[in-house]
């Protein structure tokens, strides 16, 4: 199985959990097209310590934060761009791929970001079907409307959600100085003007560049970023000058989300803005780490929902609704083929699509409005991110000679200690460093939770109190 980032085919990746996987360059002109990724390199994997202080950027000692993609994978729309870098406070590198089979829930790959640069994409495809359909001599015979097109639907069903929660859904379009970018979705958070989507949809856009928003209705505003979150993949903008009658979209609890409940995803797919698709969640807590592809890239960890509503590049960001219409998730990446469609080079929805659940991106939304900048929970110790099912091992040492476990840090404080192999977390099992990491994040700071793990071949178990660490770098 092969997986795509933004339409790019990569590299086989090993059983479960997935790593970090790059992203494609943002589209440019309309074809929207992206080069093929090479394949990953095997080479024994480094350390990757979780939530150590950010202190330096990829490559550095201990410390910095967070990981880089993986060697060998291209950056930001760098084809072969790549190398060792820290992450978490030390450098990472892609593990040897294992036989498909095992591993958490059967994922055999590595998922996508699917970021949704769609492009010039949208507009050419929306011709190529009229066209297609014009002047083809048929004459059909239609039925008389008899006022039918004013009939509301029912709240509970597909028709009576899409028609509430689209007028509080927007396209966005992310312009870098450069002229890059691409099109992606959020949605309307509060009456303040705060919308809400994914840090990949809008990386472009954050230092300097062209920000906008679009609603169903063909409004057009101009935004900026408030802050954005490059570990959890979640961004939060403000509209410039935003109307006064905003609808924020309600928000559910993704805890009591159960597989089964139906499903529906807004967004603006190859382009097309306001489609809405319908699925299932198929699983929960499925552990998904992808990157947006850059030479800078820093990969996001989630414990995700995934769903089989149709999600291609352009839904990013955009909400993922219960049957009563609240807000459950944020669309955030994809597991694809590798063959393209529509001649773009990009791949669309084989019905894997991966959200952040709402009860973490609403708390990372908060602390961006309040403060600008992310809060991490962290346990203070270096991981092997060695593809294992056997749990998270600590490392024997940190990047650069630093301690595998950070002095006076919450793992030091419970006596976890360097060669402990992480089991479970609460009533999680952890199969891998990246699985622990994307557990974490489903907490705060200052939450305690029970670790278990190994040492010496005895099993042990230990309460933690998650410590803190502020920003991105």
């Amino acid at each position: 199985m092969s997986t795509e980032n933004e339409g790019n085919a990569v590299p086989p990746a090993p059983s479960a959990p997935p790593v970090p996987v790059a992203s494609p360059a943002p589209p440019q002109g309309d074809a929207g097209a992206t080069a093929q990724l090479p394949p990953v390199p095997s080479g024994p994997p480094e350390q990757h310590p979780y939530g150590s202080a950010p202190t330096q950027s990829y490559g550095a000692p201990e410390g910095s934060w967070p990981p880089p993609p993986p060697p060998g994978t291209p950056g930001h729309g760098e084809a072969g761009a790549g190398g060792a870098g820290g992450g978490w406070g030390a450098s990472y590198q892609q593990p040897a791929p294992k036989p498909a089979g095992g591993g958490r829930g059967g994922l055999i790959a590595a998922v996508l970001v699917a970021a949704l640069v769609a492009g010039g994409l949208g507009g050419g495809l929306g011709y190529t079907l009229a066209k297609d359909n014009d002047g083809q001599g048929s004459t059909t015979v239609s039925a008389a409307d008899n006022g039918a097109s004013q009939v509301k639907r029912a709240p509970g069903t597909i028709a009576g959600v899409a028609s509430k929660a689209l007028p509080s859904t927007v396209t966005i379009e992310a312009e870098s100085n450069s002229g890059e970018g691409g099109t992606g979705t959020g949605f309307v958070f509060d009456t303040q003007g705060h919308i809400v989507t994914n840090n990949h949809v809008v990386a472009e856009a954050v230092d300097g560049g062209k920000l906008s928003a679009t609603f169903p209705d063909g409004r057009k505003y101009a935004a900026e970023v408030v802050g954005h979150a490059q570990g959890y993949d979640v961004a939060v903008i403000k509209l410039k000058n935003a109307p006064s009658d905003l609808k924020p979209l309600s928000l559910g609890n993704s805890d009591q989300v159960a597989v089964g409940d139906e499903t529906i995803a807004i967004g603006a797919p190859f382009g097309l803005s306001n489609t809405v698709t319908t699925g299932i969640i198929s699983a929960k807590n499925r552990p998904v780490a992808s990157s947006d592809g850059s030479s800078s890239s820093k990969a996001s960890y989630m414990s995700a929902l995934q769903t089989d509503a149709s999600i291609n590049p352009g839904n990013s960001g955009g909400p993922l609704l219960s049957a009563s219409g609240a807000v459950i998730g944020i669309n955030s990446a994809i597991q694809s083929t590798s063959g393209g469609s529509f001649g773009s080079g990009q791949s669309g929805s084989i019905g894997l699509g991966f959200a952040i659940p709402i009860n973490q991106a609403k708390y990372v939304a908060q602390q961006l409005i309040k403060n600008g900048k992310p809060v991490y929970a962290k346990i203070g110790a270096s991981v092997s991110l060695e593809e294992s099912t056997d749990g998270a091992k600590i490392t024997d040492q940190g990047t650069g000679g630093a301690d595998a476990v950070e002095s006076g840090g919450p793992a030091a404080k419970a006596g976890l200690k360097p060669g402990d192999v992480i089991t479970k977390l609460d009533d999680s099992v952890i199969d891998s460093g990246p699985t622990l990491i994307g557990e974490i994040w489903t907490h705060k700071p200052g939450d305690k939770v029970k670790v278990t793990y190994t040492r010496g071949g005895a099993q042990h178990t230990v309460d933690l109190t998650l410590g803190s660490r502020v920003g991105d770098s």
